[in-house]
């Protein structure tokens, strides 16, 4: 993944976190951020994530500017049509 391309991402999760009013990295925010550096790092564009999954080009942009809480059928949809698989963990706080 291009640096220009990590870049865009953090400043993407910078501004969505501002206008949110957080530092935090929500789920939200950890989603969209793991969209967006998958399909950088394999090079693919929204228009090629949407024809390996079948799900809408505008559904991709909204789960990466996180305008939409996808459901786990969408994120293991995504996951394949990235040739990977979907792993969830549950982890504790950072700060207790």
């Amino acid at each position: 993944m291009s640096k220009d391309f990590q870049k865009t991402i953090r400043a993407k999760i910078e501004s969505k976190q501002r206008e949110l009013g957080t530092r935090e990295m929500t789920p939200e925010l950890q989603v969209s951020q793991a969209i967006l550096e998958a399909r950088g790092s394999l090079g693919m564009t929204q228009d090629d994530l949407a024809q390996a999954t079948g799900i809408k080009q505008a559904a991709i942009s909204r789960l990466e500017n996180c305008c939409s809480n996808p459901s786990l059928r969408t994120l293991k949809r995504i996951a394949a049509g990235f040739g990977m698989k979907l792993q969830i963990r549950f982890v504790e706080p950072e700060n207790p």
